[in-house]
């Protein structure tokens, strides 16, 4: 098995501690399916080209500059070399400025993470770094410059060694207001919230990555085998509808509480009781027809 690649290599410091490391890709999408655009007349592949805006001339790689828009149509030149240097000098070094709780980092900041690994000879070092993270029940803050950037790392003990995730910047992440600023005041009580509760106790699970399914990749894997084979894939059925808009039904029924059967309506005992009195007006009737012929 070919070992894999890192794709950074440094130090990591914390006090006056340091211990050679390595950056690996923690997650990836190479493994996915991925399409090439072709000639649909020739079947050859098609090249992208850069072309004028304006004239519609293709543009070579050595004519091609990177440009700043300041106003619409007018842009700043920015030479290779100029951008070059701003990128910042670095000592390849991860080093850890602060040790925080856990849970203290919003998520929502996480971009990308690595396997943050040892170099044999700084192993020592790593282990104490790792074991004491996980008695104090810690993550590390640290900075290094990673492609060209500085970058902020969250750095936590993950199974046998250590995971680095690199963090948005501020001003990458979005604020939730607006996001959920059309989310109307309401207080969710009663059945309504036991039958919530319910349904979250019944769903209960735990966290499994073998129960993830990408029905996206298998559905274009399966077409892909199919078009080898020449044959056709079923369409695809229609999804089903939702049964019912009331919320508190909906709820009922994913909990499966079945609604008590309605009481018979008063109308229903009284037909009942107005054919009493009919039988009994009735019979009285006969009787008095009868006692009148005896009398004649």
């Amino acid at each position: 098995m070919v070992s894999p690649r890192a794709n950074w290599k440094g130090f990591i410091k914390f006090g006056e501690v340091a211990c050679p490391v390595a950056l690996y890709t923690a997650a990836s999408s190479s493994d996915r399916i991925t399409f090439n655009t072709l000639n649909r007349t020739t079947g050859n592949r098609v090249q992208r080209e850069f072309v004028d805006s304006e004239s519609g001339r293709t543009v070579s790689r050595e004519d091609q500059v990177k440009g700043y828009e300041i106003e619409n149509g007018q842009y700043i030149i920015l030479e290779p070399e100029e951008v070059a240097a701003t990128v910042p000098s670095s000592d390849k070094t991860l080093s850890i400025e602060a040790f925080i709780p856990c849970s203290e980092v919003d998520d929502v900041y996480f971009d990308k993470p690595y396997y943050l690994a040892p170099d044999k000879m700084g192993a020592d070092a790593y282990k104490l770094l790792r074991d004491g993270m996980k008695r104090a029940k810690v993550a590390a803050i640290a900075k290094t410059v990673l492609f060209r950037r500085l970058r902020t790392v969250l750095i936590r003990p993950h199974g046998k060694g250590l995971i680095a995730t690199t963090l948005n910047f501020d001003y990458e992440v979005r604020s939730s207001a607006k996001a959920f600023d059309d989310i109307p005041d309401m207080k969710i009580e009663g059945e309504m919230l036991e039958l919530a509760k319910h349904i979250i106790n019944t769903k209960a699970g735990e966290f499994d990555t073998r129960a993830f399914d990408d029905r996206y990749e298998k559905a274009v894997a399966e077409l892909v085998k199919a078009k080898l084979e020449g044959r056709t894939l079923p369409k695809r059925k229609a999804a089903p509808k939702p049964k019912t808009s009331d919320l508190l039904e909906a709820f009922r029924e994913s909990a499966g509480v079945v609604a008590a059967r309605p009481k018979p309506a008063p109308a229903t005992r009284n037909r009942g009781a107005a054919r009493g009195k009919t039988a009994a007006v009735a019979k009285g009737s006969k009787t008095t027809s009868a006692q009148q012929r005896r009398a004649g």
